[in-house]
């Protein structure tokens, strides 16, 4: 039997920063499916990430691990035309592009440490609360382990397989998916240390430089309409890039070679409740964004160090925690969703084409009343 404070699902961004914050005085557990990250294509980081990697001590080896710098966006996006905005004047300057598995290592290997366990590979196989103390039973190549620990963090991503066990729900709010191609390209010419997005009449076009001289190409559209079918198809999704006028010349003078690529689920979505008795959700199990915002891998930490925060004040007697860890969920949500909203509406193009016509008008969002831990 293991003893311990917090057990925490999930070892990406923000199960690893919940431990590494959390492990110089608790004792943690952190359980992971995967022995090493997993290679994820594509993740923008923005500069105000900085304040976020200096207040955990993380800044200087960040920094060392040479992430390719994003110094701006460029959209072709409404009636305006191509727009171009930098980070020039911006306090917290430029962001990145991210080696995601070279950034969840760091996030690992300083949790480690820091003093926190890391079983993996591992899966719970239950858990249930008695004797003041949650009872885990985790599966890991050598046989069962047993877990006893005073708190748990979700941190599992969209599945939230832990929360889900405690009766928790998660609610979609649209049905994005993406397809991607990732390749080889010239480090130099149009696009060079840019995000650049295009809107097409059915759904978006997204592209951006990562490390070791490769570019990202992504299709993002709903999963019921016809266009789905391209996205699934890396050849496909590369023919009809061609409708994409400023990705296609990007992708022409680049010299883009695909290597590979995927499809995934893309959608928003929110875990209700995201805490409970002596649980809470963090990252993608508490609340998941469309990739339009960049903000999936920065809400990843900010949640992850939160939910330390709450989980320390909780195990300290602190009854309020979890609530206010609520509030500043919900707080996050609303604020997303506005800003989300008005994105699309901005758009106006073709009105009666069901991708936008399902995007047009802000919807209130009804997570205000179901947010309190149950």
């Amino acid at each position: 039997m293991i003893s311990a404070d917090v057990l925490i699902l999930g070892a990406g961004p923000a199960g690893a920063v919940a431990a590494l914050n959390l492990a110089p005085t608790r004792r943690v557990v952190l359980v992971d499916r995967r022995e090493h990250p997993a290679p994820r294509i594509g993740e923008a980081f923005p500069g105000a990430a900085r304040r976020l990697l200096t207040d955990m001590g993380l800044l200087k080896a960040f920094l060392a691990q040479d992430h390719r710098p994003w110094y701006g966006n460029r959209s072709v996006w409404g009636l305006r035309g191509a727009v171009e905005t930098d980070f020039l004047q911006d306090p917290d300057g430029h962001g990145w592009h991210l080696d995601r598995v070279r950034f969840d290592s760091l996030l690992r290997h300083t949790a480690v440490v820091r003093g926190a366990m890391l079983l993996t590979p591992a899966r719970i196989l239950d858990i249930e609360f008695g004797a003041d103390a949650w009872q885990i039973r985790v599966a890991t190549p050598h046989g069962g382990q047993r877990v006893a620990a005073r708190f748990a963090i979700d941190a599992g991503g969209r599945r939230a397989a832990l929360a889900r066990r405690l009766s928790a729900r998660r609610r979609v709010t649209d049905r994005l998916v993406c397809g991607w191609v990732h390749g080889s390209a010239r480090p130099i010419g149009p696009g060079a240390g840019l995000t650049v997005i295009e809107a097409v009449e059915d759904g978006w076009w997204y592209t951006a430089p990562i490390p070791d001289n490769r570019r990202v190409l992504s299709f993002l559209t709903d999963a019921d309409l016809p266009q789905a079918r391209i996205a699934r198809n890396s050849v496909r999704l590369i023919e009809h890039s061609a409708g994409a006028r400023e990705i296609h010349t990007i992708l022409s003078k680049g010299e883009f070679v695909p290597l590979g690529g995927g499809f995934t689920a893309a959608h928003s979505t929110v875990l209700e409740p995201c805490a409970g008795p002596r649980w809470l959700a963090a990252g993608d199990a508490a609340m998941s964004f469309d990739p339009l915002s960049s903000q999936g891998i920065f809400h990843a930490l900010f949640s992850g160090l939160a939910a330390a925060e709450a989980a320390d004040a909780c195990l300290a007697g602190d009854d309020n925690a979890l609530q206010r860890y609520c509030q500043v969920m919900v707080s996050i949500q609303h604020a997303y969703r506005r800003r989300l909203d008005f994105c699309y509406m901005t758009e106006t193009r073709w009105p009666s084409a069901p991708f936008w016509e399902r995007r047009r008008g802000y919807k209130p969002d009804r997570t205000r009343n179901r947010a309190k831990p149950s």
